[in-house]
């Protein structure tokens, strides 16, 4: 029989009220371990736990606190290739991805072991005489955090650093699909000598879970990353708890790369290429639409299909892969879904969109290319999540802006061109959140603010110093000297 792979409550290893088998999306044989589900009251017990350890965690010192994570960091960073194995083996992500993923992880948490020391206030003069004033950080309590799957480690990474840094203390839901990347993690933070009920992990399905967290009055603060739908539902719920929870969301994209006549076709066909597809087109940052300029609209397209046909599509861990598999069933059935509804709006399938059989079996599909698609198509509107992406012909800069800014996303957005009116005037008026200029909107430092607008997200950023607005409140204090 496998291990079983446990919650982490109260700084104990603790068994759950069911067991989840995490399948490898390249080889459906493989089972890559068996994890615990919690049940309600576990999670319960994981938030009690968070509770009670608050108080003393947020008045450790920083160099406590940074040696904490730079212990994490260190440790991550030795083991990257272990764990981008382990990561793209229950993902799908290709093994280089996974090891990229896998080395941010680390590096997210070597920055935010400095972030523990930089944290600053300030003082200003009152305008009574004698007052002194003083404006201070302080951490916002129990953080509740709902991940994804498809960045299995990165994400956890990104909120559980800040917010141990800050001084609050965790209770982690992975998404129930991939948990081996998040147990890994959780297990090196706590061998680390993190304090029991400081990082709670508790795996499990989102109804009995997630729910718990989201509604419990002892949860201060709420970080998502998902779904539009489910992430407002988390809005909605953590308005109606009392007291209200401060909340972060990071939902959908349908982010677009406008390429423009002037551009340099080479720069913009791989551009396109790694945005809209590599790590299988799962990305809330991935170019789902592609907005062309007339003047070389069919060069970029026969461009971009005789690249895509050039792509190894296969197992995750095979040497030579370029694409990996669809997640899982569910969504492998979405994307073609979303296929068959662009064809019946009167889209053309250029190339690719097509089931695929490997050695072994897995979600494998070619990735697809549509033509001849208008902004008002579903195809532009809703956000596919794999290997998919829509070419939208446009005839000057000022269409393609005016497309690009239609939609009620506005996570990121890109251009192609080499004229530097065009780039700079983009930069300007997309609106997003994050903007790239010859570059994959899909691929993002990890020590600057990561963020949108519009539908793709609410709240303060993540990343780089930018996480403190969210992870801490500020304290203004006044003192009469007398």
């Amino acid at each position: 029989m496998s291990e079983l792979f446990k919650n982490l409550i109260a700084g104990e290893w603790v068994e759950g009220a069911s067991t989840n088998a995490n399948i490898n999306p390249s080889n459906t044989g493989d089972v890559v371990g068996t994890y615990a589900r919690a049940s309600k009251a576990q999670a319960e017990q994981a938030i009690a736990a968070a509770k009670a350890a608050f108080p003393a965690w947020s008045r450790t010192t920083p160099q406590e606190r940074y040696e904490i994570l730079k212990k994490a960091s260190d440790e991550i960073l030795a083991r990257k290739e272990e764990l981008g194995r382990l990561l793209s083996r229950e993902e799908g992500k290709t093994l280089p991805e996974g090891i990229g993923e896998a080395t941010r992880a680390g590096q997210i948490f070597a920055f935010f072991a400095g972030e523990c020391l930089r944290l600053a206030g300030e003082k200003l003069a009152s305008v009574r005489p004698g007052v002194e004033v003083d404006m201070t950080r302080e951490p916002v309590g129990v953080v509740g955090m709902i991940t994804p799957w498809n960045f299995p480690i990165a994400i956890p990474a990104w909120k559980i650093a800040p917010a141990l840094a800050y001084g609050n203390t965790v209770v982690f839901k992975p998404a129930d699909l991939v948990p081996g990347s998040a147990w890994a993690l959780v297990d090196i933070i706590h061998r680390a000598g993190c304090p029991k009920g400081v990082l709670n992990l508790v795996m499990g399905r989102g109804a009995d879970v997630g729910q718990t967290i989201l509604e419990h009055k002892d949860v201060t603060a709420i970080t998502f990353t998902g779904s539009v739908s489910t992430g407002r539902k988390v809005a909605a719920t953590a308005v109606a708890s009392m007291p209200m929870k401060k909340i972060q969301l990071e939902m959908g994209g349908k982010n677009p790369l406008v390429v423009l006549d002037d551009a340099d076709l080479k720069v913009a066909v791989e551009t396109a290429v790694n945005g809209a597809y590599f790590s299988t087109g799962q990305r809330c940052t991935a170019s789902s639409r592609l907005i062309v300029t007339a003047g070389i609209h069919d060069k970029f397209v026969e461009a971009v299909a005789e690249r895509l046909k050039g792509l190894v599509i296969d197992d995750a861990l095979k040497a030579g892969t370029h694409i990996g598999p669809v997640v899982d069933q569910s969504q492998l059935d979405q994307d073609l879904k979303y296929v068959a509804i662009a064809k019946d709006e009167g889209g053309k399938l250029f190339w690719g969109g097509e089931l695929l059989n490997r050695e072994t079996p897995g979600f494998y599909m070619q990735p697809a290319l549509i033509t001849e698609t208008t902004n008002s198509m579903r195809i532009s509107r809703e956000e596919v999540f794999g290997p998919v992406a829509n070419v939208i012909r446009v005839k000057d800069y000022d269409e393609a802006l005016a497309v690009a800014n239609d939609t009620e996303f506005g996570l990121s957005s890109g251009i192609c061109t080499t004229s530097l009116k065009y780039a700079t005037h983009f930069k300007r008026n997309s609106e997003a959140g994050m903007v790239m200029v010859n570059l994959p909107t899909a691929g993002v430092d990890y020590h600057v603010p990561f963020g949108g607008r519009k539908g793709s997200s609410y709240g303060p950023r993540e990343q780089g110093a930018y996480a403190r607005e969210f992870y801490t409140t500020v304290k203004t204090a006044y003192t009469f000297a007398g």
